[in-house]
């Protein structure tokens, strides 16, 4: 089957192994966690959620409504690989957001599944805190995590145990070609969490992974919290003028 085919529904990859290396609440893996997207056409988070999907032979069950798909596309099954997603995805197309959910809580229920994922666009009135809670409580009595990606909303109520903001950076600087960009490196923003403090990182898929651990993993590093070098000479030039 053509991995890239938008008609193919499952897309086999390799079986390398990957290791989820992103903060985890302390009551486990299995919740709902919203990945809200920085900005319009930002494909942090489409990125950020293949890094952190779990290893494993289950399929990843992946539902997307129609604006949805007109704002992030659809997934591109030959670069899953490069955020580290080796497994197979069983992808699902519907038109409204009502579809996407009932999906969603059908997976959400049923153990043979990796993960659940579901995009869903704007806050529409059928995404009610009422939704995310049953949504919740299906991923957590399943053990199935579930990964709900909310592009063009700014942090509508949700049930969701985890809540991170995606943004796009400057990707890093390509290894062989100074012209050509680099792996891409995203500022990840946990700003509501059960359990934990809320912070922000830079994240990125590191493809090396640690020898001693013989993974790959979703790489998190503080954010600075230096402001840039311009206030710091307007700082100066205020001081010595005083």
């Amino acid at each position: 089957m053509n991995a890239d085919s938008p008609i193919g529904q499952v897309i086999s990859l390799s079986a390398k192994r990957l290791v989820q290396d992103v903060p985890a609440p302390q009551h486990g893996g299995a919740v709902l966690r919203d990945v809200l997207s920085g900005g319009p056409f930002d494909a942090a988070v489409t990125g950020f959620v293949l890094a952190c999907l779990p290893e494993g032979d289950k399929p990843v069950l992946w539902i997307s409504d129609r604006m949805s798909r007109r704002e992030n596309g659809r997934l591109y099954g030959a670069a899953l690989g490069h955020f580290g997603f080796t497994g197979k995805v069983l992808r699902v197309e519907v038109s409204h957001p009502r579809d996407v959910l009932w999906a969603m809580e059908e997976g959400a229920a049923c153990a043979g599944l990796a993960a659940v994922v579901g995009e869903i666009h704007g806050a529409p009135e059928v995404l009610s805190f009422t939704a995310t809670k049953r949504l919740a409580l299906r991923a957590e009595a399943a053990q199935v995590p579930v990964w709900l990606i909310r592009s063009g909303d700014h942090g509508a109520l949700s049930a969701a145990r985890e809540r991170w903001r995606l943004t796009s950076m400057p990707s890093r600087r390509h290894a062989y070609n100074s012209a050509a960009p680099g792996a891409p490196l995203w500022e990840a923003e946990l700003f509501r969490a059960r359990g934990r403090a809320p912070g922000v990182w830079h994240a990125a898929y590191d493809g090396q992974g640690d020898p001693k651990r013989g993974a790959d993993r979703l790489r998190l590093l503080s954010r600075s919290g230096d402001g840039p070098l311009a206030a710091d000479h307007g700082r100066a030039a205020d001081a010595a003028r005083r």
